[in-house]
């Protein structure tokens, strides 16, 4: 008998693995994807049509999505026992979420809002247009989930609720409020946010080029959510962390380099972003690195598992602490002083492509 064999049903199962197969739609893996363009197929279960996403630094316990509603159309009802982030690629809709207690809130959506399911709350999602798709993407826990309960039931269609989790009605009008911790960690609590591309955001200047961020915290989920800034002319500094970081692009145009410790941060991997991209730096951990080539703004948001207020993780927790502290005095980032000068130089290369001017002076005057 040979070391190897094909299948053994006691070693190796992931159910969240034949769960997949069982959905019968396309499972796009890759580094990026544009959730305009990404091909969808009919989705039985969900309704619309759809396809996974899978992109390289997904994790473990992430999983993406792309749907599609057609004119006029909705998506089925359903509850899960897992953690949804949705963000609007396209379109306009609303979407309708019911309390334990039968009560419903409604809400409408259009291009670049995010909302949250809930956890387990009965729901449903609508197209608005009778002429135009719409394009939702989602992150959700639901592979750490499927591949610890293993019970599609107990996902799908379990009754217990979590009424705490749905206290403020105010969050499902697009109303929240700002709990403030730190630059970087200052948060917004809400279920829905109808637009982000004006959405007003606090300073953080830790992370480079005069940025500006907040954390959204959505439905009181354990799922990290927030959006970052940065302007015309300027990139952010490196830094690095563990893979599960799903970044789409919101606003404007550029590039990110990921790269290993002892790989050429601009020969490895490189990321053309413009809105509705969507990537994931993969596990290494990898360092990344974010490039403004458009005239004006950029905002990317990120779904990520453990959030900033609960992280779920003790190494979550550790990383929201070191995120944008040097290396050099133990965390994660890398300052300006100490990248590799073939970063800046690229940079400097592709505004002149663009007959664009740099402001990078502003923040490291050695290189005015």
């Amino acid at each position: 008998m040979g070391d190897e064999v094909e299948f053994n049903p006691y070693y190796g199962v992931f159910p969240y693995r034949d769960f997949l197969k069982e959905e019968n739609i396309p499972v796009f893996e890759g580094y990026a994807v544009d959730c305009h363009t990404v091909p969808v197929e009919p989705w039985e279960r969900m309704g619309g049509l759809g396809t996974y996403v899978h992109v390289a630094g997904k994790s473990d316990y992430l999983s993406a999505y792309v749907v599609e509603i057609p004119p006029g159309g909705e998506l089925n009802p359903e509850q899960h026992m897992h953690d949804e982030l949705i963000h609007v690629i396209s379109g306009r809709g609303s979407t309708v979420i019911e309390r334990p207690d039968g009560r419903r809130y409604s809400f409408e959506w259009g291009p670049s809002a995010i909302f949250a399911i809930p956890l387990n709350a009965k729901h449903q999602i609508f197209n608005g247009s009778g002429t135009e798709p719409a394009r939702l993407a989602a992150v959700t826990d639901l592979p750490i989930i499927f591949n610890v309960f293993r019970n599609p039931d107990f996902i799908f269609d379990n009754p217990f609720q979590f009424p705490e989790r749905m206290a403020a009605e105010k969050y499902f009008d697009g109303e929240g409020e700002f709990r403030q911790v730190k630059p970087g960690r200052h948060q917004w609590e809400t279920n829905f946010v109808p637009e982000l591309v004006n959405f007003e955001l606090p300073p953080w200047v830790a992370r480079g080029a005069a940025g500006n961020n907040i954390q959204f915290l959505l439905g009181d989920s354990s799922m990290h959510c927030h959006i970052s800034q940065f302007f015309e002319g300027t990139y952010k500094k490196a830094h690095a962390h563990n893979a599960g970081a799903h970044i789409f692009c919101v606003t404007g145009e550029g590039y990110s380099l990921l790269w290993k410790e002892g790989e050429s941060p601009v020969d490895t991997v490189r990321v053309d972003w413009k809105p509705g991209t969507l990537y994931a730096p993969p596990d290494g951990p990898t360092y990344h690195q974010h490039f403004n080539v458009s005239q004006g703004q950029s905002r990317y948001l990120v779904f990520d598992f453990g959030g900033a207020r609960y992280p779920v993780l003790e190494s979550k927790m550790w990383s929201y602490e070191n995120m944008d502290k040097s290396e050099k005095a133990g965390g994660m980032q890398i300052e300006y002083e100490d990248e590799d000068p073939r970063i800046h130089a690229l940079f400097e290369s592709e505004l002149t492509k663009r007959g664009l001017r740099s402001r990078m002076h502003e923040f490291i005057p050695a290189r005015a």
